[in-house]
Order: structure tokens, then sequence, then C-alpha cells
């Protein structure tokens, strides 16, 4: 059901890739509520996407950028004020990728080249997208940014890898800046903790089917689905929750906050 949440405002959503995405699906929920969109990805992920499909889906032009070159950064909000005609309501960061994880490295033996590029890429891009948009004044006072986390940041998960550093890290680029941003123009800046989810990225986990069922018993309204992120993505990003921000906000189904289930505890004894 659309309410018009959004209606007249302009966002970028960063990392959508395929339907499973959840930068997928909260641009679909962000257009239903009435807000026009630029959608950005990696130039090798506009390759190996579906994005141009959601471009015309949602009527968004696509720009490419890599989250690591302030030259695209610049090159993208540059764009996207001349496309919106002023300057941004909202922004998705919805991005990871750990080089570790994917070459099979554990965590006690990680490779660290490919940890920085894990970092940068992961967590200190959200910081230069921050920084553009906050030098070229790019976000519109009271906008939203929102960035996906996860709860390895706070609980060990050891087949998360060194993917639980940098959401650690996220977050506290998301607090940090948060408080920066809301001085200078009243831009609050969020992270939600998300329920694992099958996206394309998160099926790559080890585990990742034993992970979701876990999660399930253990959450007493069961895990949240992408969709229901990209509802509550689009509550951030309207103007309904502006005195919130500099939180990493659980949407979870309870999983953050459950001791155990009666669930798990059958599970356990069988």
């Amino acid at each position: 059901m659309s309410n018009q949440l959004l209606k007249g405002k302009k966002g970028i959503i960063f990392g959508a890739l395929d339907e499973k995405s959840i930068a997928w699906k909260t641009a679909l929920a962000c257009h239903a509520q009435g807000a026009q969109l630029v959608l950005t990805n990696a130039p090798v992920a506009l390759r190996m996407g579906e994005i141009n499909k959601l471009a015309e889906q949602i009527n968004a032009p696509v720009i490419g950028a890599d989250v690591v070159n302030m030259d695209d950064l610049k090159n993208l909000f540059e764009q996207s004020m001349q496309h919106f005609g002023g300057g941004v309501d909202f922004i998705l960061h919805s991005i990871g990728m750990s080089l570790n994880v994917r070459k099979g490295k554990q965590y006690t033996e990680i490779d660290y080249g490919f940890n920085q590029k894990t970092l940068d890429i992961s967590a200190m891009s959200l910081h230069r997208v921050l920084r553009t948009a906050y030098e070229m004044d790019a976000i519109n006072e009271w906008g939203s940014v929102v960035a996906l986390t996860y709860i390895a940041a706070q609980r060990v998960f050891p087949d998360y890898n060194e993917m639980a550093d940098a959401k650690a890290l996220l977050e506290s680029v998301t607090r940090s800046f948060g408080y920066h941003y809301g001085v200078k123009k009243k831009v609050r800046v969020n992270s939600i903790s998300q329920s694992p989810t099958r996206t394309t990225a998160g099926s790559g986990v080890k585990g990742f089917d034993g992970f979701m069922n876990y999660a399930e018993k253990m959450s007493p309204l069961g895990n949240a689905s992408g969709e229901d992120c990209a509802n509550y993505c689009v509550s951030l990003f309207s103007d309904m929750t502006r005195m919130v921000t500099m939180q990493n906000l659980f949407h979870d189904g309870g999983f953050s906050f459950t001791g155990v289930t009666a669930a798990v505890i059958e599970q356990m004894e069988k």
C-alpha cells in the first residue's frame, strides 16, 4: 500500500544488483511511495547485474561509480543533482565485499592486503560518500542516509569472517559522521542491522542456510525479509523519523535481544 510518504523526495540507491538485493527492493518501495531515484553501482556490478531492468521499471537513470574513487563519487553527485534539479533527500548505502571470504581464507589467516580492500569498500566507502556529499552540499536539510549492517558487528559469527570488522567500522562511521552532518545541515545518518537475508552476496557466506534457520528459531517474529527491510528504509527516509540519527537500528524480528527461545531449546534436546 502506498501512502506517498516520499512524494517529492529524491534519492540515490547504492548497490542494487538483482531482484534479490535489498537495495533493489528498497528502490521499488521508494518509487511506490512517490520518490524519484538515481541508481548506482560499481562498473563491474553494472556489467554483471540486472540493474537496467530495475531502472526501466522505476524510470531512473543509472550512473556508475566506484565507491573508493572520489572522482567517481563527485561525478555521481554532480550528475544526480543535475538530473534532479537540486540536492538529494536520501541515500541508501547497501555495499559489502570481502576478498578473504571469496578466497576462502579463515579469520585467523586473513590476507591483510585483501582486508584493506574489504574495509575500504564495505565501510570507508560510507565515509567517502558522506564526505563527498558534505563538501558538495549535495544532501538537502533534514535529509536521511541509511547504511545496511549486521549483528556480527557486536557478536561473533565465525563464518562471517572479516566482514564483522567491516560492519563494526561502518557503524562507527554512521555515528561519527552523523554528528557532523547533523550539526551542519540536520542530515541524519543511521544504520539498519538486518536479519540474515537471502541475497546474492549473503548466500555466499559459509553455512548460510543453517544461519538462516537458526535466526528464524531465535527471533520471536521470525526473520525480517528484504521487503520488510525496504519498508523500514522508507520510514527512515520519510519525514516521520526526522529526529532519529546516529543509531544502529535492529531490524531482525527480535533476534538481537533474545537470549534463547523454546524452539531452539527443543531443537537442542532432540
